[in-house]
């Protein structure tokens, strides 16, 4: 066994051990930046596929172009089974390849010189693994429309890209100068990718369709979409000058289509208001329709919400507001901002992508609605909240916190603009991420300190509180006549997040800490509550 492979089955097994979980050599293979993954940096994939929809099949080839920051001559490569990888060449001479499982070593035989470039290609093919429960449960939907047309689509995020082609299966390492995607289908289909169509060409029944992402791309947010497609598009007048928008959707969905997307464009003003301009004008924006709820495909969002609003026609909330969008249009096209321009370094920070974006929903609302509705939609979510996990996971074991990542998350931020009190403020601060960490990926303490320092406040255990542990602080507190005392409980050390009390239906600060504190007023206390922006229980003792 090579020192890597004892290291990370090790690591893996020490964590196990502290925290009671099943982690096994393969999370560590694929959660860490193994020395086979360190050295070269990912600069282009052109990525062609053949879809066989008749047998479930698909062959191909991702030629890698990378860089060298440090000396070695073994590269991994991920590719699941029962895909295979048939042969890796470069310069025209076929490298040797040791597989195990999931994880293939290439064994370079050309001297890799730091700073230089070079390209390798692989070959693949096989029968890739069938959605069970898309987007959640991913791989390839193998569907037909109503019309008995195939209806095909693949949705990875959290099983990994590497379900159906050969890459570098970590969200740290992104391609930085993006995607040449070559898509083979029936000829009396269309098939679309991500970014732009460059143009596409026919042979032997076969029409192979060019698509081109000339910015950085996640790798599960690369995707492959075929079916009875038609088209339509308009042009958007946003912060950056013109922004197409492009519409894919089957054929007997046109009208409802038309009506429906008209959010997008209301989505992109929103979101470019609250955090700054639509990170991939080079490569337009698109919705294409998928036989799934949905994903975050980046520069082509998969829709599956039926032409409804609501999510599937329902309100999430239960407060009426969820049913003034359309959850995937907004929810989804979100992630063009949060999971897409800023990408969780490691999937432990999921948190990034999901709570931001749930909070997207609340920020769309407030642009639209106002700011009363968009508080009432965050609020009414945390009946969605288990607190079963915290919402970080595990580091370096392809592990992701709770599921409570999407409206806990949501209700910290809401919560923290509370704090920050100044909207003009908050927004500078959503802004300023998008900018300062463009195109990049990122872990939770670098967003954490940027926050932080931004906002002047130490979020020091807020982040703690909230990010790190279940519980919710809960603020006890006592009436004796014209006195109230309270105090914070199920919190950690030092947690001393003050919030706005409504006492006698005023509104005023108050500075809960672990220690009884008290307010006294010249006449009785009538009620004493904490106002419900603020995520925190109230327990009368």
């Amino acid at each position: 066994m090579r020192d890597s492979l004892r290291l990370t089955l090790i690591v893996s097994l020490f964590i196990s051990f502290c925290y009671g979980q099943n982690f096994t050599q393969k999370d560590s293979l694929f959660g860490s930046i193994t020395p086979e993954r360190a050295w070269w940096d990912v600069l282009h994939y052109e990525l062609q596929v053949d879809v066989l929809p008749e047998t479930f099949q698909i062959k191909g080839t991702n030629k890698i172009t990378y860089k060298v920051l440090e000396p070695n001559q073994l590269m991994q490569i991920d590719l699941q089974e029962p895909m295979t990888i048939e042969k890796v060449t470069q310069n025209g001479k076929e490298l040797k390849v040791t597989s195990e499982g999931m994880f293939h070593y290439i064994q370079l035989e050309k001297r890799q010189r730091v700073n230089k470039t070079y390209t390798l290609e692989v070959s693949f093919s096989g029968k890739p693994r069938t959605a069970k429960r898309p987007p959640w449960d991913g791989g390839f939907s193998w569907e037909r429309d109503t019309n008995d047309n195939h209806f095909i689509a693949t949705s990875n995020q959290g099983i990994g890209s590497s379900i159906w082609w050969p890459n570098k299966d970590h969200p740290y390492d992104e391609p930085d100068n993006g995607l040449d995607l070559y898509i083979g289908a029936p000829k009396d289909l269309v098939a679309v990718g991500n970014g732009r169509l460059i143009g596409k060409g026919e042979e032997n029944g076969t029409t192979r369709w060019h698509w081109r992402v000339i910015n950085p791309i996640n790798n599960y947010g690369v995707n492959i979409n075929i079916g009875d497609y038609v088209n339509f598009s308009e042009v958007y007048q946003g912060l950056n000058g013109p922004l197409d928008l492009d519409y894919w959707v089957l054929r007997e969905n046109l009208s409802k289509a038309r009506e429906q997307f008209k959010q997008a464009p209301k989505m992109i003003e929103a979101f470019e208001h609250w955090f700054g301009p639509y990170p991939f004008y080079e490569d337009s924006f698109k919705l294409v329709e998928v036989p799934y709820l949905g994903m975050e495909h980046q520069s082509s969002v998969t829709y599956g919400n039926r032409y409804m609003n609501g999510y599937l026609g329902g309100d999430l909330s239960r407060s009426g507001w969820g049913l003034k969008f359309d959850f995937i249009i907004i929810h989804e096209g979100g992630h063009e901002w949060f999971a897409n321009n800023i990408t969780n370094k490691d999937v432990a920070d999921m948190w990034i992508h999901e709570g931001f974006t749930a909070y997207s929903e609340n920020l769309y609302l407030d642009y639209w609605f106002g700011k009363q509705a968009a508080s009432e939609y965050v609020i009414g979510t945390r009946v969605n909240i288990a607190n079963d996990r915290p919402l970080i996971g595990f580091y370096g074991v392809r592990n992701s916190g709770s599921s409570d990542m999407y409206y806990k998350g949501a209700n910290i931020l809401h919560t923290l603009r509370q704090l920050i009190e100044n909207d003009d403020k908050w927004k500078d601060i959503l802004r300023g991420l998008n900018r300062d960490f463009r195109h990049q990926t990122i872990s939770s303490a670098q967003l954490e300190a940027y926050i932080s320092e931004k906002s002047g406040i130490d979020l020091t255990e807020f982040w703690q509180q909230y990010l790190r542990t279940t519980m919710v602080p809960k603020i006890e507190y006592n009436i004796n006549e014209a006195t109230v005392k309270f105090r914070y409980v199920n919190i950690i050390d030092k947690f001393d997040m003050p919030v706005i009390a409504i006492i006698n239906g005023e509104e005023t600060w108050i500075y809960p800490t672990a220690e009884w504190k008290e307010i006294t007023t010249e006449s009785e206390f009538e009620s004493f509550e904490i106002k419900k922006d603020f995520y925190v229980d109230l327990m009368s003792k």
